[in-house]
Parts: structure tokens; sequence; C-alpha cells
């Protein structure tokens, strides 16, 4: 059975606030009390949301002196998101401020815990500042997942992915678009970055789903998009595909977008064949890679800055690959672009 997802409309924002203060947390509840209730969320899990929330602004506002922000994200497979950054100290043991009653600010110490138990599933990733080490960022990510169906479908799949896609000043057009088909041990995805921004661009990059199920390599489908996208502003594009059963990567991509392989010991930069498919370019830039072990891939448009490295954000790619997204998408965007972000992690 095939899944197809589409960012434009299964991976959405739909909250952002900075958490200055405590009196952040009351907006944040209005927001999620209204969005629960629309979606027939239980009374249990929506009152479990709530405490999370409100853990995450306590967290910032108390360790982070209100340098931070809390998110809420809607994902693929009746997910939502809480998703807390901070730009703080980090947290020096992670593992003791998970635990019930540790403290540094003088208070219960419940925070951490809380969240891992409220939560479907929570990642939590720090990182502190510390002389001489090469880093973009430092502070604490924490992510809160609460699935609305009661099955987690990841978790069958065989396929963990990751997706960060927001409009330019959050308008309303979004010229990134990310396609993903999962079918049973196959993974493919075609991301796009439409030229320009606004309406045009979200344009040229709408109705292209069909190509990932009628055509079987990245090769052909890109060929595909390349003709559909004639007469229109045009795009640049990747299409990726991960087989299990074959323990094959394969990529191809024209334009100015980027992607990155990480296989635990070292870090892959690709650059793509210049040009604008719908209008000129070359052949593209095609890549197939075996695997034995764990695999992250990375795919994104040129609204993600390129000058990160493992380096800058040591341990992060060991995550679970949607805080891989929120992070570098969160810290690593342009202000000045549609910005996305594909994750998807083999093993």
């Amino acid at each position: 059975m095939s899944e197809v997802f589409d960012s434009a409309t299964d991976c959405k924002l739909l909250f952002n606030s900075a958490t200055q203060s405590e009196s952040s947390l009351i907006l944040l509840r209005s927001k999620l009390v209204a969005i629960t209730q629309r979606l027939g969320v239980s009374h249990l899990k929506q009152e479990n949301m709530l405490l999370v929330a409100s853990e995450l602004v306590s967290n910032n506002v108390k360790h982070a002196a209100g340098r931070g922000m809390v998110q809420l994200w809607k994902q693929p497979g009746g997910v939502l998101d809480l998703l807390s950054l901070d730009f703080g100290p980090g947290i020096a043991n992670l593992a003791s401020a998970e635990e019930d009653g540790y403290s540094t600010a003088s208070t219960l110490g419940k925070g951490l815990g809380a969240i891992r138990r409220l939560s479907d599933e929570s990642y939590i990733y720090t990182q502190q500042q510390r002389p001489g080490q090469a880093k973009k960022w430092s502070g604490t990510v924490i992510l809160a997942r609460f699935y609305l169906d009661k099955e987690n479908k990841e978790a069958k799949s065989g396929f963990k992915f990751g997706l960060f896609s927001r409009s330019l000043s959050d308008e309303r057009y979004n010229g990134d678009r990310i396609y993903l088909q999962r079918a049973g041990r196959m993974l493919r995805w075609l991301h796009l970055d439409g030229l320009g921004h606004g309406e045009e661009a979200q344009a040229a990059t709408a109705d292209l789903a069909t190509h990932l199920i009628n055509y079987d390599s990245p090769e052909t489908i890109l060929a595909m998009v390349d003709t559909q996208l004639v007469n229109t502003r045009g795009a640049v594009a990747i299409t990726g595909e991960i087989d299990l059963a074959k323990n094959s990567l394969r990529l191809s991509g024209v334009g100015d977008m980027s992607a990155h392989i990480y296989d635990q010991e070292q870090i892959q930069h690709i650059a793509f064949a210049p040009g604008i498919l719908g209008r000129e370019h070359r052949s593209a830039t095609e890549l197939r890679a075996d695997f034995g072990k764990k695999y992250v891939i990375i795919t994104a448009s040129d609204g993600i800055r390129r000058n990160w490295d493992v380096a800058n954000f040591v341990g992060l790619f060991n995550q679970h690959p949607q805080l891989i997204a929120y992070t570098l998408g969160s810290i690593m965007g342009r202000i000045s672009d549609d910005q996305s972000i594909c994750v998807c992690t083999i093993g």
C-alpha cells in the first residue's frame, strides 16, 4: 500500500511564538485548545499537550532567559509536534536533567521528565557553547510528538523521515514543496523550489505528486517534472529513492539545491548541475550509493544556508530526522527566501 504526503498540506507551521515570559503560554494554550478541538483530539491528549506546552515555555523562561520560541506543527501521518528551541547555555548533563527532582533553577525539577511521560514520543538535543569548538548555535531543542491516530505508522514502515517547510515571512504562498511516497520497502521523494517566491512559485510546484506514483526512477521522475513545468516560472528539484530491499540510495537533481549524506563517520555535501526545470538546464546530476549501516540523507532548498557541518551540531545527526529538520531549518534558514528540508534515516 502506498502513501503520498505533500508538504503543502501535511507539513504546516500552525503556531510560532517567542517565549520571553510566562505570559507567552496564554496565547499558546488558546491556540492549542482551538486546534485540538477542531481535530477531535481526546480530552486526555489535549490536557497532556497543554501540560507539555507549559513545561516548554517555563523551561525557556527559566533556563534560557526567554531567548527561545515554541512552535506547533502538523506533520504527515496524523501528527502534532510541539517544538521548543532556545538560544541558552545548553544542558550540561542531560541524563540528570531528565530525572525528577533535579533542578538548576530552584524549582521542582519535573519539566523534562514530565515531557517524556506526557508525550507519545519526545526527543531532546542540546549543545553547550565551548571555547575553541566550531558551533553555529548553543542551546536546547525539545520535540514533543503526539499521534492523533492510535497506531504509529512510522514504526511499522521501517522508514523515518522529517519535513520542514516554511514560506518567506510565513506568507500564504510557499514555492518550496516536498512530495514523499512511502510504499513497502521503498521511500521516494521529490523536493522542489519554485523560482522566486510567492503565488507563481507555488503554482509551478503544484500537482506533481503523480510522477512519484507513475514512474520508477529518479531520473525519469525529474524528466517528467521538466516537461510539466514548461510554460511556468520553472523550478529546481531533487528526486530521491531509498530501496531497503536492495540497500540502495539514488539521487538526481538540477539547480541550486543541495544534498548531504552522513554515514556516521563523515558527511558528503552534494551540489547539482545548474539550470531550471521547465526552462533551460544541463543533464541532471545523478548519484547512486549502497549502504550497509545507518545513513542520514538530507535534501534542502537554497533557503537553507549550507555553511554547516557535523562539527557545528555535535550529536544532532543521531537524533530523530524530524528533530534534525526542525533544528537545521530554524537555525540555518535564510529570512529572505522560502525554506525547506527533507531528512530521511536508514538503519
